[in-house]
Order: structure tokens, then sequence, then C-alpha cells
């Protein structure tokens, strides 16, 4: 039991950042207002639950404009993916 424990990731302990990277992981990216409206979160919280991920280089933050409006894109890193699967299989492994 506790070896399956240690393959659990804190980084996606909390439901905002497990949805983050759930839509990462079947979209190529996507926009911080789609997340938004997704998880019905409010700017703040996305805010701070992305830098988190962020931080651990698990997402990847690409800036442009559009229209002369700004427009911020995420997607998932490879070391992201990778120990978002390990985490999943985690759970299964846990749930079995």
């Amino acid at each position: 039991m506790k070896h399956i424990l240690d393959n659990l990731d804190k980084a996606f302990e909390n439901r905002v950042r497990l949805g983050i990277m759930s839509a990462l992981m079947v979209n190529d990216s996507v926009e911080f207002k789609s997340l938004k409206h997704l998880l019905k979160v409010t700017d703040g919280n996305l805010a701070s639950h992305l830098k988190a991920l962020e931080k651990v280089n698990y997402i990847a933050v690409t800036k442009e404009f559009l229209d002369r409006k700004p427009n911020t894109k995420y997607s998932a890193t490879d070391s992201g993916r990778k120990a978002f699967k390990k985490h999943i299989e985690a759970i299964e492994n846990l749930l079995k």
C-alpha cells in the first residue's frame, strides 16, 4: 500500500489543479478564460493554481495578442504529462 501512495503527486491533490491537468491532457492548449469557465473558479484562484503547476514545470505558458487583446494559453509539458499519468495510475491502483 505504501508503494502506491508514493506515486501520488502533491501537485495534483487539489481539485482545481487536477481539473487543469485533465483539460490539458486532452487538448494541445487551453486559454485562461476557457479554463476559468470550465472549472468555475475566479481569476485569482485559477492564476494561483496555474502558477503552482508552472513552478514545478508541469505546464507551459504562451502569451500572445489577438486583435490587440492579450491571450494566454497553457499546455502540459512532457514532464507534466508523465507526472499526471503516474498520479492517475496510482489512484487507479489504490482503487483496485
